[in-house]
């Protein structure tokens, strides 16, 4: 796709023939694309003789010339069409351009900013530095990209209707009230609710991010931490935080960053210790902090705390493996089952300068050995053991393989391991059972409490790393709900596949989604019709978009923001009867302005 601004097509030249010449072929591509749209070949128009077949691939976001990737996937539908067209089917296969959301608003904030990283990315895309300065405005980058995309794939020599194309947000009328007509339905049936709930958030943006405003992290949701609290001599406590509650039994010592600055937090009653960083997403998590002093890791290093649920003293020992962009910057060691908690365990006790250097006892370190806790098949009683001694990681700078190893053995331990001997009440309970009961007892005893992070790394268009927000009276689409998820499994099952695997990919997905935030205060986008204080997020308006491509042609009338006179005023009615068969032509067309005909053979 294109490299850069306005580019030329490169010359392309060809060898014909026993003796070699050399021949232009653009004008042949000209020539043809000219004969193609004079023609109308790839218009689709209704045909009840003829099978038809319909190829959608999803419209992509329009902060920038379109990419390699957008072609790769394009393509293959792309090459599905003409043959199923060459078949003798009525192929329709539109194609149309995302605006909404969040990046093409900061990316303009960030050009009016002056700022040198965004100015680089538009002079990279061969936009000259006379007109970045246009790119402040919003409208701007709307005006350029959709319409270079399109170009660039008429380029290609796509076969593709393009009567049908689109650009979203309200700067396109009839594709803006079609999203307001689909939020009603989904508002009368309950599945868009206003709760207090954790999202994915942008501290520079100050929203809600989903997966279209971001840079990394597609399909991360907010998981929930357990914080283990830690107690030490002098009443503060130690905030270690877990994905594993269930480990607890198999803790032997605590790790801190000897390098890293942690503080002193008051929390309701009690004095945390944790990092700075902790505090601030706590702070957005509801919670009420107050900073009160730091405190360096190196001086907490040597000091003994009583671990929860084993109720016994464990050492706080020198970590600097320990990512303080994450959770606490303090962890709870449970050498069994976690390879880096060994390792790091191993390569302390190996070291001599280390347990000199922060007056550590070598023989109390050296007698530190892991605990077994769980019972997994086709693993020995210390899975976190086994497999680093299997894949022969050396030491803690042996990160590819760490993280293959911690993996491997959360995955199996997780789904199929059993809860053994050393855990008290727990042995013989499932692990992926287990977690939940034991995170519980720990809650209820003041043992533990809670704080959300990312499930992964996410990083906002922005280039803002997200964090996790608790966000009060936040409107979100209801993909939790249990009644729902079965019309979904329903449907699914339904439904011709191909590969059949596909199914059972799309089941996993259905179940693991939770509630979604679907509006946010800021940004391109249609408006919550029943609370304009909202704007729908990207994710949100672009679900359904497959079925207004069936009606696209008469609504935008070639263009990609509709100049149709009549478009601007559909309404719910509208659509109810061109999808759902409800309500009489006559009326719709009468309240429309248009003759009923053309409203007629737009029913689907």
């Amino acid at each position: 796709m294109r490299t850069r601004a306005r580019a030329a097509p490169p010359r392309t030249r060809t060898k014909i023939g026993p003796r070699a010449r050399e021949i232009d072929l653009r004008p042949i591509e000209v020539k043809w694309r000219a004969a193609w749209e004079k023609a109308n070949v790839n218009v689709a128009r209704a045909d009840p003789t003829r099978p038809k077949w319909y190829t959608t691939v999803p419209y992509p976001y329009t902060n920038g010339y379109q990419h390699l990737g957008f072609a790769t996937s394009f393509l293959r539908a792309e090459f599905q069409s003409r043959y199923r067209r060459m078949l003798g089917y009525n192929v329709l296969h539109p194609e149309a351009f995302h605006c909404t959301g969040l990046p093409i608003l900061g990316a303009a904030k960030r050009i009016a900013e002056k700022e040198p990283k965004q100015w680089d990315i538009l002079r990279k895309m061969g936009i000259p530095d006379r007109d970045i300065p246009k790119f402040a405005d919003p409208m701007h980058w709307i005006e350029v990209f959709p319409e270079a995309a399109m170009e660039d794939l008429k380029g290609l020599g796509v076969a593709v209707d393009w009567t049908r194309s689109f650009i979203t947000t309200p700067l396109n009328p009839p594709y803006d009230a079609f999203v307001r007509w689909q939020f009603h339905h989904l508002r009368d049936g309950d599945f868009v609710k206003i709760d207090k709930h954790p999202v994915i958030w942008c501290p520079k943006d100050q929203a809600p991010i989903g997966d279209h405003d971001r840079l990394e992290g597609e399909g991360e949701t907010p998981s929930e931490y357990t914080l283990l609290k830690i107690p030490l001599a002098d009443g503060r406590f130690l905030l270690a935080a877990t994905i594993r509650p269930e480990t607890v039994y198999g803790q032997t010592n605590l790790w801190v960053d000897p390098d890293a600055s942690y503080v002193v937090a008051k929390v309701g009653e009690e004095r945390w210790v944790l990092n700075e960083l902790a505090t601030r997403k706590l702070s957005e998590q509801g919670r009420t902090v107050v900073v009160e002093s730091t405190v360096r890791g190196a001086d907490l290093v040597g000091k003994d705390a009583v671990a929860p649920a084993i109720n016994r003293a464990i050492p706080v020992l020198p970590g600097s493996f320990i990512d303080q962009g994450r959770g606490t910057g303090i962890v709870t060691s449970v050498p069994s089952d976690a390879p880096d908690d060994f390792v790091a365990l191993r390569d302390l006790q190996r070291d001599d300068a280390l347990l000199a250097k922060y007056d550590l006892d070598p023989p109390r370190i050296r007698a530190i050995k892991p605990v077994s806790i769980i019972r997994t098949p086709g693993w020995g009683p210390l899975p976190g053991v086994e497999i680093v001694e299997r894949l022969g990681i050396r030491n803690q700078g042996d990160r590819e393989k760490l993280e293959q190893a911690k993996a491997e053995v959360y995955r199996t331990g997780f789904y199929r391991g059993v809860l053994n001997e050393n855990c008290g009440p727990y042995a013989g309970m499932r692990v992926e059972v287990a977690k939940d009961e034991i995170r519980k007892e720990l809650m209820s005893k003041g043992q533990a409490d809670s704080m959300y992070e990312p499930s992964g790394e996410v990083v906002c268009r922005c280039m803002t790393r997200a964090i996790v927000k608790v966000v009060d009276n936040q409107w979100f689409l209801g993909y939790g709900d249990p009644a729902w998820k079965a019309k979904v499994h329903e449907a699914i099952a339904s439904m011709e596949m191909h590969p059949e695997g596909l199914r059972k990919w799309l089941d996993y997905v259905t179940d693991w989604l939770h509630d979604w935030p679907c509006t946010h205060h800021r940004g391109l986008g249609t408006i919550l019709p029943w609370d304009s204080d909202w704007v729908i997020e990207s994710l949100s308006d672009s679900t359904i978009y497959m079925a207004y491509y069936t009606i696209a042609h008469a609504l935008q009338g070639g263009a990609l923001r509709s100049q149709v006179p009549w478009a601007g005023r559909l309404d719910d009615a509208f659509f109810d009867y061109v999808f759902f068969g409800k309500g009489g032509a006559k009326t719709v067309a009468s309240r429309l302005g248009v003759d009923a005909k053309l409203v007629e053979e737009l029913l689907v």
